[in-house]
């Protein structure tokens, strides 16, 4: 694929500004293709290579079209960029190359300074689309947030759906708002200094509406993913499937300006050819960057403990530019709330969330009693190549009843987990409504059409959950209900005790902003000590000259700390237990003898010297003035 041209879209139809559609079908296998409207029947030339082609001026912006294959069957684009009419309808023409960006100087922020805020389209407002998502974008800019992380838009079928059930790669969710939506929402970030990262499924593809596989063989038996076929990246015919997903990074990153992919479970890509697919979609990225001098990352969700994903490509590794790390999470969840089911049997609480802390992998070549056997490697990676958070759409989601932490723990252990994360040496991740303790659940629904489908689904789902019958009944995915009870409440923002914790987490992704000791996301310059009998987690950090303690009670009751060196005159930063943040009691301002003790389920952050202090300040007083 040394030909594939970087600059602009390749398959599909592409309509450029002289009036002329380029059209290109991969579907080695057909004996004849056709492009079929209301007005047209085009026929298209096959190439040796399975490549369908044409050229006509009677193709226009805005046309719905199909393709007819061997003069039976007609299919929307497996390259659409637009579906208005859903999954079943015609494809549309578009033109993403001519929208009018505004963000020419935005060259992406450095991969360090990301603090991520995941949310999913159609639950963050009441509206659901990419319009209303921009008018909350101050919102998360005063919050602290640098960068949201949009759940897959990819069209599925109905208006309901997490996203990850996506068929049309290159199209975007019509009832989201289309691909101008998603342009307008990107150029909208980008002139608010918020990069945008955008989730893609490259692993699977949706049952309903998967049209790929009538053009040619997009899906393998050759492997097995936990939804079904593997995509086909290393079979029969796979060069086409190969450059239909290196195309489509492509497109996000220049025709979209999306700043990061995160890419889903990367782990259930199977790929032994001699260059995995992951690897030369950085390669291309790479390519596309030196032509644009634009910035764009690539980050994987993977369970593996694999740090090949994230070497270089130079040290024979797949040069991702980062990769989540569930198992901080799993130490996390374990540490304060005891959780000892499924995968969470894995993890001792705290003992791990200290390894999570120093090494990244908790299982880093040890037997895994939850998996049978020894897993993982060490990995020496710098701390900007992993993220990390307290919940996520994975953890709050594939509960039955979808609970969020602030439905299973108290406000002080809220506290404790949002500091457990941000001040970690990683890239800190947090979950829509987090912030401010939404209480209503983010559950699991489709929207379906086809009655059977929707059906297997639903009995699917209580399947899983059928050891749970002590809890209730899992809430039917299908049911819009469970859609509606998902979407965050933006009313409770002014209310106590929600404000107070909105507060809080503004003033601590302050610091995280402006304090180096925390900021930085650098393993070398971080020690980590715990007391198991007492419950206590201590993280030293420094950076830039500063210094700072953080220390964490996981406990319910107080404790003292003893530090090794002399913390005379050391200040503090953040106390969780004060009472401006609803705590029960302030510690003191200074170091003048002992450590303070720590209240029960709280955190402690005290620093040799404070800096930015102007910065701080305007962060989070503009945060107080806007809301």
């Amino acid at each position: 694929m040394n030909d594939l041209d970087i600059k602009q879209r390749g398959l599909g139809v592409y309509a450029d500004e002289n009036g002329t559609a380029t059209i290109r079908v991969w579907s080695p296998e057909a004996e004849t293709l056709e492009l079929a409207t209301d007005a047209l029947s085009l026929p298209l030339q096959k190439d040796d290579e399975g490549y369908w082609t044409a050229t006509t001026t009677a193709l226009k912006p805005g046309d719905r079209y199909r393709f007819r294959i061997d003069g039976k069957e007609s299919y929307p684009d497996p390259a659409s960029l637009h579906q208005p009419d859903g999954v079943h309808g015609p494809s549309q023409v578009m033109q993403p190359e001519s929208f009018a960006w505004s963000d020419a100087q935005w060259p992406n922020l450095p991969l360090e300074d990301y603090i991520f805020y995941e949310l999913h389209t159609g639950t963050f407002t009441d509206e659901g689309t990419f319009a209303a998502l921009e008018k909350k974008l101050d919102y998360l800019v005063d919050l602290g947030i640098t960068a949201i992380e949009i759940m897959p838009v990819a069209q599925f079928a109905g208006g309901r759906n997490w996203g990850y059930d996506g068929v049309f790669p290159y199209a975007v969710q019509n009832t989201y708002g289309g691909p101008e939506g998603l342009q307008r929402l990107a150029d909208a970030c980008h002139r608010k200094g918020l990069a945008v990262v955008l989730d893609v499924v490259y692993n699977h593809l949706g049952p309903e509406g998967n049209y790929l596989t009538a053009y040619g063989p997009y899906i393998t038996d050759k492997y097995k993913t936990p939804w079904g076929g593997a995509i086909n990246f290393d079979d029969a015919w796979c060069d086409g499937v190969r450059r239909y997903f290196i195309e489509n990074v492509l497109m996000w990153f220049r025709d979209f300006h999306i700043d990061a992919l995160r890419l889903d479970a990367v782990h259930a890509i199977r790929d032994f050819s001699p260059h995995h697919i992951l690897q030369v979609m950085k390669q291309y990225t790479d390519k596309l960057m030196e032509h644009t001098g634009r910035r764009h990352y690539l980050i994987v969700e993977s369970d593996l403990n694999d740090t090949r994903y994230i070497d270089g490509i130079d040290k024979k590794g797949y040069g991702m530019d980062a990769q989540w790390i569930d198992e901080f999470h799993h130490a996390l969840r374990t540490a304060t709330t005891g959780e000892s089911i499924g995968y969470y049997s894995d993890f001792d609480g705290l003992n791990h969330l200290a390894k999570a802390y120093r090494d990244a992998y908790v299982y880093d070549g040890q037997f895994s009693p939850h998996r049978k056997k020894k897993f993982g490697t060490k990995t020496m990676h710098p701390g900007y190549q992993f993220v990390v958070f307290s919940q996520n759409h994975d953890q709050v989601g594939n509960r039955m009843l979808g609970e969020r932490t602030s439905q299973l723990t108290s406000t002080e252990t809220q506290k404790l987990l949002a500091a457990a994360v941000l001040a970690s040496p990683y890239l800190p991740m947090l979950f829509m409504g987090e912030e401010w303790s939404a209480p209503h659940p983010f559950l699991y629904f489709v929207s379906h059409t086809d009655p059977e489908l929707a059906e297997a689904v639903r009995k699917g789902r209580k399947a899983e959950f059928a050891a749970f019958h002590d809890q209730g009944e899992a809430p039917d995915p299908v049911d819009e209900q469970t859609f509606h009870q998902s979407k965050l409440q933006w009313d409770l923002l002014e209310q106590a005790p929600h404000s107070t914790l909105l507060a809080y987490y503004r003033y601590l992704l302050a610091l995280r902003r402006t304090q180096p000791a925390l900021s930085r996301p650098d393993r070398s310059g971080l020690c980590v000590e715990e007391d198991l009998a007492k419950g206590l987690l201590c993280l030293h950090r420094k950076a830039e000259g500063q210094e700072i303690t953080c220390v964490l009670n996981f406990s319910d009751t107080p404790q003292s700390y003893t530090p090794a060196a002399d913390m005379k005159g050391w200040i503090k930063l953040l106390d969780s237990a004060d009472p401006q943040w609803g705590g029960p009691l302030a510690a003191p301002y200074g170091i003048e003898g002992d450590f303070p003790v720590l209240q029960p389920q709280s955190v402690l952050v005290y620093a040799d010297n404070y800096l930015n202090k102007e910065q701080l300040y305007k962060y989070v007083s503009k945060g107080n003035d806007n809301h």
